[in-house]
């Protein structure tokens, strides 16, 4: 069991036991052969509409339950083999990481794994990547019309009071975890501290940062790339001023997260289980992905934004995705570095 999870089973196992289940779509008894249940990191909101539309191309019934990924995950390690979960979907690697390092995990279908990069699905072909998602500096070009495009540009002198992030935001402790697999921890809490020597303003996640860098109440700030996006679907670009930044290549900021799905080795329906996670990369979920979240679809020959960079251009930096689940270190030193309240 993975360090940052052991400690979440105690936190959230008593808060996931009295979840509510969110049925999809009704299943009469004794048909168990044609319902899965999926434990979804994934919010309702996003994924409903998906997972209806499977249940109507396939007939398998599916009964939800929502929450966090580190909830559900936590969950999933406390249940064990005893889970009445078939699939576990993710909005983050690092849930996945914890999940699949306790051996809960059923290999993935080998067709479905060829479909994704090798990057972003795991090694050993325990959970397949689904849809991707680019960390970015967002910026108002008519207060920063040169913004850095390096986590370490983000130090200069010019830039202090400037920085909007958020941290307590899932996505940017991925980064941070990301940026200590890649230079260390010393390395990391080295840049951490020169962060926050740059007084950075906080918010409470990324729509938030977002906004306020539009409306220029602040210059810049970190966050994922497809949230420019939808505010864009939503206003229309003529009346959005915001712009991404995406971070030069192989730079730390530049993380290339996915959502993902497993396979529960104790699945009561392993078939149902396998048929939804080959769903989700294919052309109907995978354009799902593309034009109603603004994400990356993982499967060659999916359209982006035209606004966006090719996935394959952007040149991340390399980072075994499985790697970030060790979350709770990292908010142990956001905590020691003044960067997260406890």
């Amino acid at each position: 069991m993975s360090k940052s999870f052991t400690r979440l089973a105690g936190v959230f196992g008593a808060v996931a036991a009295v979840l509510a289940f969110s049925a999809c779509g009704s299943q009469p008894a004794g048909e168990d052969a044609d319902k899965i249940v999926v434990y979804s990191g994934r919010s309702e909101e996003l994924v409903k509409p998906l997972i209806e539309q499977f249940t109507t191309d396939t007939g398998i019934q599916v009964e939800t339950r929502y929450a966090g990924s580190g909830e559900l995950a936590a969950q999933l390690l406390t249940e064990g083999d005893k889970s009445p979960a078939d699939v576990f979907l993710s909005q983050d690697a690092g849930a996945l990481g914890a999940v699949s390092k306790a051996g809960l995990f059923a290999p993935i279908n080998a067709d479905a794994l060829a479909a994704v990069p090798k990057q972003y699905s795991a090694a050993d072909g325990t959970w397949l990547g689904v849809s991707g998602r680019a960390r970015v500096i967002v910026y108002n070009p008519t207060l920063v019309p040169d913004p850095p495009d390096t986590i370490d540009g983000l130090l200069a002198p010019e830039w202090k009071g400037k920085i909007g992030f958020a941290p307590s935001n899932a996505s940017w402790q991925a980064f941070v975890t990301g940026l200590r697999v890649i230079r260390g921890d010393d390395g990391a809490e080295q840049w951490l501290r020169a962060f926050k020597a740059q007084d950075p303003q906080a918010f409470e996640n990324n729509v938030a940062i977002r906004d306020a860098v539009d409306a220029g109440q602040i210059p810049l700030g970190i966050a994922n790339h497809y949230y420019l996006y939808e505010l864009i679907n939503a206003k229309g670009a003529d009346a959005v001023t915001a712009r991404n930044q995406f971070m030069a290549p192989g730079d730390p900021g530049g993380l290339v997260n996915v959502a993902g799905v497993g396979v529960l080795k104790s699945a009561p329906n392993p078939e149902g289980a396998q048929a939804f996670a080959s769903y989700l990369i294919g052309e109907t979920a995978q354009k799902y992905f593309a034009e109603e979240t603004a994400e990356y679809p993982l499967v060659a020959g999916v359209a982006t934004s035209s606004e966006m960079p090719p996935l394959a251009d952007l040149r991340p930096p390399a980072v075994d995705l499985s790697q970030l689940d060790d979350i709770e270190t990292t908010q142990e030193m956001l905590v020691e570095t003044g960067l997260l309240t406890n």
